[in-house]
Order: C-alpha cells, then structure tokens, then sequence
C-alpha cells in the first residue's frame, strides 16, 4: 500500500494519491485499502468507497483547475488489458480542450485502430 504521506483522501476502506506518472496533471488513483488485484474481486464496500472517493477527487480537480474541462476513469484488469500494478487502481485522468489533438474515441484509443469510428 502507497505511504499514507502520499494520499490526498482516504476513507474506510480506500485511498487517493495522485499518479507518479500522470498522464496529465492531477492524475489521480483511488485504491482499495486491501491487497486486491482484479476490480471485480473487490468487496461491496470497497467498490462503494472507491467511487466516494472518485466523485470527491473529481470535484476537488474542478474547483483547483478551471481548465479541465472533461476526464478519462480508467481501470486496468489483466495483464493483457495493460495491467502492469497487481493492486487495484481506478484512473481519473483530468482532460483539457486541446490537451491531445483529436480526442474522439477516448479510453477506445487503448486499441489506437479501433479510437476513431
């Protein structure tokens, strides 16, 4: 589990930190408190205090940066889904207008044949 030095919000059963590689400022993780490494194995109440958690981050990214202006939430389930950090962590990736070329297509852009349609 990350240093709690790092988070920036945290409740019962998980935590926020922001990215050490973020893909643009302010990306944030929230992660189950308990060792987990598939999303779908986590417990009721993680699930439930992670989105708590992504919803808060959300907003507190909002109110700090008047230039984000949409987000990617991501997670990675599997190795070949691009998991490469065994424990559970939900990306919220703050967006800005004109922060990439042509966004259309999104979190589709993980297979970049399939991101424009």
């Amino acid at each position: 589990m990350a240093a709690a030095g790092r988070w920036i919000g945290c409740n019962e059963h998980a935590f926020a930190i922001r990215d050490s590689s973020p893909v643009t400022p302010l990306h944030t993780l929230i992660l189950p408190k308990r060792h987990v490494a598939d999303f779908f194995l986590c417990t009721d109440e993680e699930r439930r205090d992670i989105m708590v958690l992504l919803f808060r981050a959300k907003e507190e990214i909002m109110e700090g940066d008047l230039s984000v202006s949409g987000f990617n939430v991501g997670v990675n389930i599997g190795k070949s889904a691009g998991q490469t950090v065994f424990h559970v962590h939900v990306h919220l990736i703050p967006r800005r207008d004109g922060d990439v070329k042509n966004p259309r297509g999104g979190v589709r852009g993980v297979i970049p044949e399939k991101q424009s349609y």
